[in-house]
C-alpha cells in the first residue's frame, strides 16, 4: 500500500511560498523593464486603435491597408497637435521677458512691509531675538575710545593682516586641470545621448504596435494554446473581457480629458487669459499621465497668469477655476466612469499607479490603469489569482448574511438590525429568515463547534437574533407569501403545527421563526422545547392525528439530534405526519430520509419557504395513517 506521502501530489516551491513568487514577479518586472515598457505601451495603443482598424475592415478594406491608414491618421493627429502646441509654447516663452516688471512687482509685494504695524512688529521681534542670543550683548551707553586704545587697536589690526598673509603664503598653490578640446564626434555624442534612448523606445513601441495590429489573431491563438484546450472557453471570455474593458477605459479617458481641456480653455478665455487654447490642449494631453500631469499644467498656467497680470485677481480666479474642475472631475466624474466601466476601485487606481510608477517610472504611471485591468480580469477568471479581483475590483460588497453576522460579531446590534430592515425593503419576511438570519445561525454553530467562538459571544449572537425575531412578530409585507397564506386561510381548514427544536438554542431560534411564519398564515402553532416533550403531551398529540410535527435543526452538527427526536416521535406518534427541517441543507432530500432509518420522516425540507409550501400541501391531502387508524378503531 502506498503511503500518503507517495500518493499526495507534490506542489512546487513557488506554489508553497507565495512571497517568493511575488518577489520573483516584481524582480522580473523591474529588471526587464527595458523590454516590458515598450510592450505595455504598444499593447495599450493596440487596444485603442484596434476598434478603428476593425471598422475599416468592415468597409471591405484589407488588413494591411487598414492598419497603415489608421497609423497615418494617428501620426497626423499626434504630430499636428504636437507641432501647434510646441510653436505656441515657444511663443509664450519668448514673450515672458516682456512681463519682467510684473514679475518684479509681484516678488517685491511678497516681502514683508518695512513700515506700518506689521513692519514694526517684525522689527520688534528681530530686536528681541538679537537680545536673547548668547554672546550678543552690548553696553547700553557706548564709551568713546581713548587715543592710546586707538593706537593699540591699529597695531593689532596690522599684526592680524601680516599673520593672514603668512598663512596664505604657506598654503600650496592650487592646480587647475584644463580639459582638452572636445572633438566633433564627442560633441554630437553628448548632444544625441538624451534623445537616442527615447527614440529607441518609440521605435520599439511602433514595431510592437504594428505587429499586434497585423497579427492579432495569431497572438490570440498563441495565448489560447498556452491555456490549453480544456480552458478555451474560460480564456476566450478573459481575453474578450480584458479587451472590452481596456478599450472602453481608453475611449472614456480620451473623452474626459478632451472635455476637461475644452471647459478649462473656455474658462480661461472668459477670464481674458492669453493662449487659453494652449493651456486647454496641454491639460487634455498631459492628463494621460495620471495625477502628475494635471498638477503640472495647473501650476504652469497659474505661474503664467501671475507673470502677465499686474493684479492678484486674475491668478486667484484661475486657481479657483482649476480647483473646482479638478475636484469635480477627480472625485465625481472619473470614479463613477472608470469604476463602473473598468471594474477598478478608486483606492486600487491610486495604489496601483504608485506601484507601477515605482517599478517603471513615468511610463508605468501612464499604463498603470490598463495593466491593472488585466490583473483584475486574470483574478476574475483564474481561481489561483482570485485575490487580485478581490483586492483591486470594485465588487467588494459583502453578502447580506455575511454583513449581518459580522455586525453581530462586532456586538453592533443596531447596525445588524438596520441591515435586516434594509433587506426587508425589497424582500419578504421569509426571505429575510432564509437568506440572512438562518445562514448567520449556521455560521455561528460552525464557529462555536470549531472553538473559535466563545460562549459569551455566541450567547450574544443568539440573544440578538431572538430580539430581532420578536420585533418582527407583527410585521406584514405585501408579498406573495402573505397572499398565498390568506388564500389558504379562506379556502382551507388550516392544520395545527407543533414546532420542536432538535437540541440547542440555534435550533430553538429556527423553530421560533417557523412558528412565527405559520401564525402569520393562520395556523394553530405550538412551540415546544424538546425537553418539555413529556409522555402526557405525546398521548395528547396521538389523539390529534391531523397535527403536523416539525423538527427544527440547524446544521452542521444537528443531524444526530434530529434523528433521535424523529425516532422518538415516530415510535410514539405513528399516525402523525412528521417534517424535519434541516435548514440550509442543499443535498438530496431522499438520501437524507434514508439516513434516518426507522425514524424516517414524511418529508425533509431545507428552507422555511419550502416548509410553508409543504404544510399547505399536507392540508390539501388527507393523512393516510390517520384514516387507517380511524378504520381500525
Amino acid at each position: 500500500m502506498n503511503s500518503p506521502s507517495m500518493t499526495r501530489p507534490r506542489r512546487g516551491l513557488l506554489t508553497n511560498e507565495p512571497i517568493i513568487l511575488l518577489a520573483l514577479v516584481l524582480s522580473g518586472l523591474y529588471f526587464a523593464r527595458e523590454v516590458l515598457i515598450p510592450l505595455a505601451m504598444a499593447l495599450t495603443l493596440n487596444f485603442l486603435l484596434t476598434p478603428l482598424v476593425i471598422q475599416f475592415e468592415k468597409l471591405r478594406l484589407r488588413r494591411v491597408p487598414a492598419v497603415i491608414l489608421v497609423l497615418i491618421m494617428a501620426s497626423a493627429v499626434v504630430g499636428g497637435v504636437g507641432w501647434i502646441v510646441t510653436r505656441q509654447l515657444i511663443s509664450v516663452v519668448n514673450d515672458l521677458p516682456n512681463y519682467s516688471s510684473n514679475i518684479h512687482d509681484k516678488m517685491e509685494s511678497l516681502h514683508a512691509p518695512a513700515s506700518g504695524e506689521i513692519g514694526q512688529t517684525l522689527t520688534s521681534l528681530r530686536a528681541i531675538g538679537a537680545a536673547l542670543t548668547p554672546g550678543n550683548t552690548a553696553p547700553a551707553t557706548p564709551i568713546p575710545p581713548t587715543p592710546s586704545l586707538v593706537h593699540k587697536g591699529r597695531r593689532a589690526e596690522e599684526a592680524e593682516k601680516l599673520k593672514l598673509l603668512q598663512e596664505q603664503a604657506d598654503k600650496p598653490t592650487p592646480v587647475t586641470v584644463v580639459a582638452p578640446a572636445e572633438s566633433s564626434r564627442q560633441y554630437f555624442s553628448e548632444l544625441l545621448s538624451p534623445v537616442v534612448k527615447p527614440l529607441g523606445t518609440l521605435g520599439m513601441v511602433l514595431i510592437f504596435t504594428i505587429y499586434m495590429l497585423l497579427k492579432r489573431e495569431d497572438l490570440r491563438n498563441r495565448l489560447l494554446l498556452l491555456a490549453g484546450f480544456g480552458r478555451l472557453n474560460l480564456m476566450t471570455q478573459a481575453l474578450n473581457d480584458a479587451a472590452e474593458r481596456i478599450s472602453r477605459y481608453l475611449v472614456i479617458n480620451v473623452l474626459v480629458n478632451a472635455s476637461y481641456g475644452v471647459v478649462f480653455s473656455l474658462g480661461l478665455y472668459l477670464l481674458h487669459v492669453p493662449n487659453a487654447t494652449l493651456w486647454g490642449a496641454l491639460l487634455a494631453i498631459l492628463r494621460m499621465v495620471p495625477y502628475v500631469g494635471t498638477m503640472m499644467v495647473g501650476t504652469v498656467t497659474l505661474v503664467y497668469t501671475l507673470a502677465i497680470f499686474s493684479s492678484w485677481w486674475h491668478p486667484l480666479w484661475v486657481f479657483l477655476l482649476f480647483a473646482v474642475l479638478e475636484i469635480a472631475v477627480s472625485n465625481f466624474v472619473e470614479p463613477y466612469l472608470y469604476g463602473s466601466h473598468t471594474g477598478i476601485s478608486a483606492l486600487a487606481l491610486v495604489t496601483m499607479a504608485l506601484v507601477w510608477t515605482l517599478l517603471w517610472g513615468w511610463p508605468g504611471l501612464v499604463v498603470s490603469t490598463p495593466l491593472t485591468v488585466c490583473l483584475i480580469v486574470f483574478g476574475r477568471y483564474l481561481p489561483q489569482m482570485s485575490f487580485l479581483h478581490i483586492l483591486l475590483g470594485d465588487e467588494a460588497e459583502l453578502a447580506p448574511e455575511a454583513k449581518f453576522y459580522e455586525r453581530l460579531l462586532a456586538t453592533d446590534q443596531v447596525e445588524a438590525h438596520q441591515i435586516a430592515d434594509r433587506f426587508l425593503e425589497s424582500h419578504s419576511l421569509v426571505d429575510l429568515y432564509d437568506a440572512v438570519v438562518m445562514p448567520a445561525l449556521t455560521m455561528t454553530e460552525q464557529d462555536r463547534h470549531k472553538g473559535v467562538l466563545d460562549e459569551v459571544r455566541s450567547s450574544y449572537l443568539f440573544q440578538s437574533a431572538t430580539e430581532l425575531i420578536a420585533e418582527l412578530t407583527d410585521y406584514r409585507s405585501p408579498s406573495a407569501l402573505e397572499t398565498d397564506c390568506l388564500q389558504s386561510i379562506i379556502s382551507l381548514r388550516t392544520a395545527p403545527v407543533v414546532c420542536l427544536p432538535a437540541n440547542d438554542q440555534a435550533d430553538e431560534i429556527a423553530a421560533t421563526m417557523f412558528a412565527q411564519l405559520l401564525e402569520q398564515c393562520g395556523h394553530k402553532t405550538l412551540l415546544l422545547p424538546s425537553a418539555a416533550l413529556s409522555q402526557e403531551i405525546l398521548l395528547r398529540l396521538a389523539e390529534e392525528t391531523e397535527t403536523i410535527l416539525c423538527v427544527s435543526a440547524v446544521p452542521p452538527f444537528a443531524f444526530a439530534h434530529a434523528r433521535k427526536l424523529a425516532l422518538r416521535l415516530r415510535q410514539s406518534l405513528p399516525a402523525n405526519r412528521i417534517m424535519v427541517g434541516l435548514w440550509g441543507s442543499a443535498g438530496d432530500k431522499d438520501a437524507l430520509r434514508e439516513r434516518f432509518g426507522q425514524a424516517r420522516p414524511d418529508v425533509i425540507v431545507g428552507s422555511l419557504r419550502d416548509a410553508l409550501d409543504l404544510v399547505r400541501e399536507m392540508e390539501r391531502t388527507p393523512n393516510p395513517a390517520s384514516q387507517l387508524s380511524a378504520v381500525e378503531q
